[in-house]
This record gives structure tokens, sequence and C-alpha cells, in this order.
């Protein structure tokens, strides 16, 4: 099964709940970018925001927590609607950090950054419901997508079907039309996709596309088409 993500990093702040009213219908999840300005170098938005907008969608909330200290915030964003946290492996002490999100019984993600390498989330593959992996630096929406990552995509693929895990392969940053179908065939199965959704003219079709492009390479044989689910 394939999901698409809009990220709300692309939406139009002054309007986030119409944003996400656009894209409702060809959405799965939704993204949601949270930075400390620490972490990565730029500010976003905190658990009052989610909380706002849960009053107007019951959408899947997916909180990537782009923050130094995102411990100290988890129950804050449960208490605010959020159904699953992401947390970066880079900012260490992960596993209390996973552990904790399973006691507030959110959806326990774990993501890594471009440059980061598989070994360093291999050890949690089991604690996860979800992996998510970069495919460009965090921090500002429009960046070119890293092909050097897709590699990593596939092993993460690779090493959760191999513990026959359930858990989520993610991938965000420069997913389009182009992308969805490199990403999908090296094994991911949730697209996070911000500007070329929410940059569109009419947003709820570029994630139509996104996803069209995203499910002829999960069901196209042949070289270069999808791994296995």
């Amino acid at each position: 099964m394939l999901r698409i993500a809009p990220s709300l990093l692309s939406a139009d702040f002054g309007g986030l709940a119409e944003a996400v009213g656009e894209v409702a219908a060809e959405a799965d999840w939704l993204h949601v970018d949270v930075m400390d300005g620490h972490f990565v170098p730029n500010l976003t938005i905190g658990p009052p925001v989610v909380q706002s907008l849960r009053r107007h969608s019951g959408m899947y909330f997916d909180c990537h927590l782009m923050m130094t200290n995102p411990g100290d915030y988890l129950e804050a964003f449960r208490r605010a609607g959020a159904d699953g946290c992401t947390v970066h492996v880079e900012v260490g002490d992960t596993a209390a950090l996973l552990a904790e999100m399973r006691r507030l019984e959110l959806r326990v993600g774990l993501a890594l950054n471009p440059d980061t390498p598989f070994e360093a989330v291999a050890p949690f593959l089991g604690d996860v419901d979800l992996v998510l992996c970069m495919t460009v630096f965090p921090g500002f929406g429009g960046q070119r997508f890293m092909d050097e990552v897709v590699p990593k995509i596939a092993e993460v693929r690779a090493a959760l079907d191999a513990r026959g895990s359930a858990a989520e392969l993610e991938v965000d940053g420069g997913i389009d039309e182009e992308t969805a179908p490199v990403v999908v065939g090296a094994g991911a199965r949730v697209l996070v996709a911000g500007s070329a959704i929410f940059g569109a003219e009419r947003p709820w079709e570029a994630a139509r596309r996104i996803r069209g492009a995203g499910e002829r390479a999960l069901a196209g044989p042949g070289p270069g088409g999808a791994h296995p689910a």
C-alpha cells in the first residue's frame, strides 16, 4: 500500500486549515514539519498549531520532530492530537525516546539524514513503526532530491523485510512525479511531498499524480521496478 503525506512546510501558513482541506481527499497522512531553529536552521510550528489543526481534520498527523530535545515535547504533541512522532537518530538517546513514544501510545518513528549511515538506525528497527529516510537535508522545502540516498532506502527496505517487520518506510525531500517511482522502486511506501503538492495550482491534482506515478512503479515489473512488498 502506498501512502501520500503532503508536507505542511510548503503550505500557506496563513491558511493551514484550508490548505489541508484542499488535499485531504487525495492524501493518506498529513506530514507536520516541526523545526526548532537548533537541530535545523529554520523555525516552524509546535503543539498549539497541531491542536488547532486537529479541530479541522481527522487525518493521520505524522509529526516529524526536527529538534534537539524532542523528549521534552512528546507528551505535548500527543495531547495536541499527533498520531505518530518521528525523532532523529542524530540527536542521540534514541532508545529512551522510542520507549517514551511507545509509553505515550504514539506511533514510533525514527529518521536519519542523508549523510547518516544505515548502521545508525539498524539496532532500533525492531522498536519502530516507521523509518524516515531524508533525501534532502532537513530545514527548507524545495530542495533537490539526493539520488545518492536511494541505495540506503533499499538497504532499510531489505532489513525490514528480513525481520518480517510491518514498519513503514517513508521518504521525504524532493519527492515529485519523477522521483516517486525511484524511491518506490527502492522500497519506500510513504511519500512525503511538499512544494510539489502545495506549490501546484491545484494541490489535490498534484498529489493524485504523485500517487499515480508511485503506484505504477509499485505495479511495474522489470529492471528498476519496485521492490516486492
